[in-house]
């Protein structure tokens, strides 16, 4: 009940835009009666917010199974930043008022966490093969990845996101 009850108001939202989602409409949408709808969420905010808490850990499982791919620490981190970037891409395409409705909140800052802990981790196998530069600790290069690549909302294309990502990790490899 609850995924269709997110399914239907994110549906409404992507169709007709924030402004036109009322309580109603989602109930409508997903099948249900308002009494039932009420019994899972106070407020239309209430169900876009677990809607992106849902969506958010669905991409953070994505870039912890890039993450624990076997192979090349470093085609790993190049996986898993431009996974990233096309996420921040693609974040980039959506209404403004939206994307300031649900990236807020504890939720956002733990998944920024996580996040930057995710690729941290992976910067110190990169670091233990030599192609990583040593006169920057890995928590700042992590920091680094995510405030550049999330300029990827801004670009226009894909083949733009690529250039971004590829111009970020060669900030991480060793000076010559």
């Amino acid at each position: 009940m609850r995924d269709a009850i997110l399914d239907s108001a994110w549906g409404l939202v992507t169709k007709q835009g924030l402004a036109s989602v009322t309580m109603s409409r989602i109930a409508q949408e997903a099948g249900i009666g308002r009494a039932t709808l009420y019994k899972y969420f106070p407020e239309v905010e209430a169900i876009l917010a677990a809607w992106h808490q849902r969506h958010v850990a669905a991409h953070l499982r994505h870039l912890a199974e890039l993450r624990k791919r076997p192979g090349d620490p470093c085609e790993r981190l190049g996986a898993v930043l431009g996974a990233f970037a096309l996420i921040a891409h693609h974040r980039g395409q959506h209404d403004t008022e939206l994307v300031a409705l649900l990236h807020r909140g504890e939720h956002v800052d733990q998944s920024h966490q996580q996040l930057a802990e995710l690729i941290r981790e992976l910067l110190v196998e990169v670091a233990g093969t030599g192609n990583l530069r040593d006169d920057i600790a890995p928590d700042e290069l992590a920091d680094y990845c995510l405030y550049a690549l999330t300029a990827a909302s801004r670009l226009k294309s894909e083949d733009a996101v690529q250039r971004l990502v590829a111009v970020t990790l060669s900030g991480l490899r060793p000076p010559r």
